[in-house]
């Protein structure tokens, strides 16, 4: 039995929130069963030096778990990022950077911090999901303020996990199901049904073609469920 009764194909109970974080240009509580991800953005008059005079603007990300986002607790990043969190941050990154044309963001650097409140499972792609949600909301400001000569259109991007556990692929798996999973993914797509990236690793055996083929089945049903946050009053 799954947490909450659920089918194979079935996500767990998400939301948001908007505004949880007032002074950010844009920000987002998202959660998705017991994983919550705060997502916030600053909007930064600059750009990155290999983009300076390029009139291009730039979308970078940074993650971080909470000490007492899991059951143990674990050690605060001060010294540096952990290999992890530098892996996951550059995936959100490049996942952020395709819901908008860079050079309608003229010269601005939009910076998204991603911080783990509770960890059950599918951080990484809450994370992505929440966040590209908060750099619309941070377009939008810029937009209203008039900082934008050419409002970009903005395109919709979600994440979820997908694996196989006890030979079975699931959709959405929480901390118990991943931990025992013989293989996970982690599966970015757009609106238009486009995959930004797809990552998936066999921890115990390997991954038949048809098992992938399920898998990517079951993300695409999930990401569209998702992107239904889009839809949400602005």
């Amino acid at each position: 039995m799954r947490s909450a009764d659920r089918s194979a194909d079935q996500l767990r109970a998400f939301s948001i929130e908007r505004g949880i974080q007032p002074q950010a240009d844009g920000s987002i509580l998202i959660s998705t069963g017991n994983t919550q991800v705060v997502c916030g953005v600053s909007v930064e008059e600059r750009v990155p030096a290999f983009l300076e005079g390029s009139n291009q603007g730039w979308i970078t990300a940074e993650y971080g778990m909470l000490p007492c986002a899991t059951s143990t607790r674990s050690r605060r990043e001060t010294n540096g990022r952990s290999g992890r969190s530098m892996e996951i941050q550059r995936l959100i990154g490049r996942s952020l950077r395709m819901t908008v044309d860079l050079t309608a963001l003229q010269n601005f650097t939009l910076r998204v911090d991603c911080d783990v409140l509770n960890a059950d499972g599918g951080t990484r792609t809450a994370a992505i999901t929440g966040a590209a949600l908060a750099v619309r909301d941070a377009i939008i400001k810029l937009t209203e303020e008039g900082k934008l000569e050419n409002p970009p259109d903005l395109l919709p991007v979600a994440a979820v996990s997908v694996g196989i556990v006890g030979g079975k692929v699931l959709l959405d798996l929480d901390y118990l199901e991943d931990s025992s999973a013989e293989a996970d993914g982690n599966f970015v797509m757009t609106a238009e049904g486009k995959w930004i990236e797809i990552q998936a690793t066999a921890e115990d055996g390997s991954i038949s073609e048809q098992q992938f083929t399920e898998m990517m089945t079951y993300a695409r049903k999930g990401i569209g469920e998702l992107l239904s946050l889009w839809q949400a009053d602005i």
